[in-house]
């Protein structure tokens, strides 16, 4: 449970919600984010939180312990990300330095071209992952040939977050196999100039994240681009969205906390009728469920990360912790827009964005319902886990 924190992560809890509090005091002047990643934060207000972030030894916990990191772990990185979320501040994107996600692995010239830039800030990247849907999607998935010491790319790739402004992407593809070697799936990364590699479409979604959709016309990318092995990319591209569904679970808990707290002020203030909200059975009936739902999912979220720590394979125990968290997230905004009234859906109102917001979590890192079939698959097939 959250409250059987060992001394140090509780004094990094301590220390992030104090850093908080120095955030409030600039967060006042900032004009309204909405969603927007960067509107209404200027440049030196970001350096500013980066820089005391570092100070304080947090903007180091995403980043390897070779390049002056601290490296964290799950059951760190969980509380950190959770306290942040509780606060609601969109200064908190600016506290943690770029993750270098799958990137860590990285060796030889790889490390030097890629690693090593985005940890230096220097670069930008984009996981490509997901491949385009629907009646007009391909017949088959991103792949590519040999030629050479090359490697030929044909295909698209659809809801790539940060897109846009990424200097390469780390894409997903399946090698065919050949005379000169094996197929397999392959963790490829394509710089944005490469001929061949074009974004074909630019979109918001609405919780106000940017994503593009890209296409590869035989885009020739040399075959020492490949993160590890021919035939090990599914693997690391899991091991990126493991991360990535804890991430998401962490930051729903928090939110979840931070609306909670909100509404409990709501319903024990005052009001027009001379009575308080929370008097009233119904509303307390649909409080307390807010609360028992986030007391669960907190449970949850924690006991996932501890074995994720212990070395555990917690595959299906990430794909139920993100599922739960990010639904009871969603029922939480929900029940605190339903007590607030109208108010709450005018936008401009923290609790207008947030609903987007959760609503989207759903979605990302693999919807709800592709995580059940993943989960049941988990313990059928290959009688993996602890659930």
């Amino acid at each position: 449970m959250p409250e059987s924190l060992p001394a140090d992560l509780v004094d990094l809890r301590d220390r992030l919600r104090a850093f908080i509090e120095e955030m409030r005091t600039i967060e006042g002047d900032l004009e309204t984010i909405e969603g927007e990643e960067e509107a209404g934060v200027p440049v030196d207000v970001r350096a500013r939180v980066r820089e005391r972030s570092k100070a304080l030894g947090f903007f180091g916990m995403t980043q390897p312990a070779e390049f002056g990191g601290t490296d964290a772990g799950a059951l760190a990185m969980t509380v950190a990300r959770e306290t942040l979320a509780a606060a609601n501040t969109p200064l908190s994107r600016y506290v943690f330095g770029p993750d270098p996600g799958l990137l860590r692995r990285a060796e030889g010239g790889l490390r030097e071209r890629y690693l090593e830039p985005v940890l230096a800030g220097e670069k930008t990247w984009s996981f490509a992952f997901t491949e385009p849907s629907g009646p007009n999607a391909p017949e088959r998935p991103t792949w590519a040939v040999r030629d050479g010491d090359d490697l030929v790319v044909t295909g698209r790739k659809a809801f790539i977050t940060g897109g846009a402004s990424a200097d390469f992407y780390a894409a997903l593809v399946n090698v065919d196999e050949d005379a000169s070697g094996p197929g397999g799936t392959a963790m490829l990364l394509i710089d944005r100039d490469t001929p061949g590699v074009e974004i074909t479409r630019r979109f918001r979604s609405m919780e106000g994240g940017g994503h593009v959709e890209l296409s590869f016309e035989g885009a020739r990318v040399p075959a020492a681009n490949v993160l590890g092995k021919i035939g090990e990319g599914m693997p690391r591209a899991m091991g990126n969205i493991g991360e990535e569904r804890l991430m998401s679970a962490a930051t729903a808990c928090g939110i979840a906390l931070w609306t909670v707290d909100y509404t409990t002020r709501h319903i024990t203030g005052g009001h027009r009728s001379g009575q308080r909200l929370g008097d009233r059975e119904g509303v307390r009936l649909r409080y307390s469920d807010m609360r028992i739902e986030t007391y669960a999912a907190r449970a949850m979220l924690y006991r996932t990360a501890r074995l994720v720590d212990a070395g555990e394979d917690a595959i299906n125990e990430g794909a139920a912790t993100k599922v739960y968290c990010t639904e009871v997230a969603g029922r939480v905004v929900d029940s605190a827009v339903q007590l607030v009234g109208g108010q709450a859906l005018i936008e401009g109102h923290p609790l207008e964005h947030l609903y987007r917001r959760v609503r989207s979590m759903r979605l990302a890192g693999g919807a709800s319902d592709v995580l059940r079939l993943t989960v049941a698959r988990g313990i059928i097939e290959f009688d993996a886990g602890r659930l």
